[in-house]
């Protein structure tokens, strides 16, 4: 996975990240991201903010890719927390989110969220693991070929997610989509997603998408 995407990242990373275009200029390439927070985030911030007030949240993103999404996420809540498997793609989205000093993006090691958890420091210097109030991960599980390392994911986000939050995320959903190393990724029934959440400490309110690549899960940290 790491080496396929640290490949696809220095080829054409953009595209990789949103197939919809070969080339994309900074302008569509972000608002395209503003499109997908407006799509999954801003018509859901009852479930995602919970009477919170967005610039006192704390979001973690996985697989922020070139920081399409980092960046309109950055514009919305007060710190944003960001990973990605390919230092190439953490590069350009260190570069996405340069004028948003509440964005931190960070390089981590593909089955876990160590490198978010204590690297975290408070106005007086201080280190300590971070919490964060919501989760959110798109056209990224898609792609992971095994339900271990996915689960792994949902896991550690339990960790790190505050009691009642919400990990909204999208998963392979087609059934007949055939898993490879780096690009198609394990496929999850509706039983294997509410089986996942109870396994994980989730619980699973809302979904859409079954049988579809998009499927999207809402599970929220009991």
């Amino acid at each position: 996975m790491r080496r396929d995407w640290e490949r696809r990242a220095k080829e054409n990373a953009r595209h990789y990240v949103v197939t919809g275009q070969e080339q994309w200029s900074d302008e569509e390439f972000y608002q395209s991201g503003q499109t997908t927070v407006a799509e999954e985030v801003l018509n859901d911030m009852e479930n995602i903010c919970q009477g919170l007030d967005p610039k006192q949240m704390k979001v973690l993103e996985i697989g922020c890719g070139a920081g399409r999404v980092t960046r309109a996420l950055a514009g919305l809540f007060g710190e944003v927390y960001a990973v990605d498997i390919s230092r190439e793609m953490v590069r350009q989205a260190r570069q996405a989110v340069a004028g948003f000093p509440g964005a931190r993006i960070f390089h981590n090691n593909g089955r876990d969220l160590r490198v978010v958890a204590y690297n975290w420091w408070n106005r007086f210097g201080i280190g300590r693991q971070v919490q964060v109030d919501f989760a959110f991960s798109v056209i990224v599980f898609q792609h992971i070929p095994s339900r271990r390392i996915i689960e792994s994911y949902v896991r550690e986000v339990h960790r790190l997610l505050r009691p009642g939050g919400l990990f909204k995320f999208q998963v392979q959903g087609a059934a007949e989509a055939e898993p490879d190393e780096s690009w198609v990724g394990e496929a999850f029934t509706a039983e294997q997603a509410a089986e996942m959440a109870e396994r994980c400490g989730f619980e699973l309110r809302h979904q859409y998408g079954a049988g579809e690549q998009y499927y999207w899960l809402w599970f929220f940290k009991k």
